[in-house]
């Protein structure tokens, strides 16, 4: 208890806040998963996000996370990292809404364009994720891993993530958003979207080449 205590120390975490929308019995975090969870924390004056690796986490420390979570950030992807000891991250705090309730929100109030440039945005990230390597592993789960905030998109929460497996993280949040899910269903009352098969054809053109072009195609077909 005492080395964290001290990792804390070094990396100038001055207190740590309780709140957010996910409990761990009576404590509410802003997230949890299996290899830690994450709380809001103040840091020289600023808020920040701080993981906090589980004392019974199947990953020796926080190094691998930290570093996937740079080379998310050199393609202008995830909540900025700052710092991360043996068993702690500290990155941006992201603060908004999960993208399923922001979805939610934006049913029935006539913001299909709103709603477009977000997807579109989305889209893109994964795209900058694909060309660099990185698959980020839970797109398939958006409600989890995608903060709206004032419309723009942030994709958070890479202790899945791999540079060693083919990325797919658009064709998984392509199929998030418009083809397996609740939200699909959603996203098509608020804009219409093309058909499942359109939207199949364009994404193995795409797994096969994940060109620029390839790309704009599947953005195009998407209407976005």
């Amino acid at each position: 208890m005492r080395t964290r205590v001290t990792e804390l120390e070094e990396l100038h975490i001055k207190s740590v806040s309780f709140a957010g929308p996910t409990k761990i019995g009576s404590l509410a975090v802003l997230g949890k998963g299996y290899v830690g969870m994450v709380v809001i924390a103040k840091r020289g004056g600023r808020e920040v996000a701080l993981k906090i690796r589980r004392t019974d986490s199947p990953r020796p420390d926080m190094r691998a996370e930290s570093i996937l979570l740079r080379t998310a950030n050199t393609a202008e992807v995830g909540p900025g990292m700052i710092d991360s000891s043996k068993n702690f991250l500290v990155m941006e705090y992201v603060k908004g809404e999960r993208f399923s309730d922001w979805v939610l929100y934006l049913k029935g109030r006539g913001s299909a364009k709103r709603l477009k440039n977000t997807i579109r945005n989305i889209l893109e990230d994964c795209y900058r994720l694909d060309q660099i390597g990185l698959d980020h592993g839970e797109l398939s789960d958006i409600s989890k891993h995608v903060i709206v905030v004032d419309g723009r998109p942030v994709i958070i929460d890479f202790e899945s993530s791999s540079i060693w497996r083919r990325p797919s993280n658009v064709t998984s949040i392509t199929q998030a958003i418009f083809i397996g899910s609740g939200i699909a269903k959603i996203v098509q009352k608020i804009y219409k979207n093309p058909t499942k098969p359109d939207i199949i054809q364009i994404l193995k053109q795409y797994k096969q080449e994940k060109t620029r072009e390839n790309f704009d195609q599947l953005l195009q077909i998407l209407r976005v």
